[in-house]
């Protein structure tokens, strides 16, 4: 993820997922709370919990994302806010 970008603020209702940054440092909002992830470190969220990923540095943020659950469709995706016009 390139500098000064975010994925969308979202939830999902069937999924939790796993983050492990590779590189870079995250900032991760769950749930209205901000978290910084560094390179090494993960993070987990859980099933309906809200969630959005951010670069706040200079350099390449790098992550893997795990999705865990009985249903792993795009359409699972709730935006509560998106910098792309795409929020519900």
């Amino acid at each position: 993820m390139l500098p000064g970008k975010r994925l969308s603020y979202q939830k999902h209702s069937q999924r939790a997922e796993h983050w492990v940054v590779v590189q870079g440092t995250a900032r991760v909002t769950l749930d209205d709370r901000n978290h910084i992830v560094s390179a090494g470190e993960a993070i987990d969220i859980a099933i309906g919990s809200a969630h959005r990923v951010e670069n706040p540095g200079d350099e390449l943020l790098v992550f893997i994302e795990v999705q865990r659950g009985n249903y792993l469709g795009e359409d699972d995706i709730v935006r509560l806010q998106d910098d792309f016009g795409r929020a519900s």
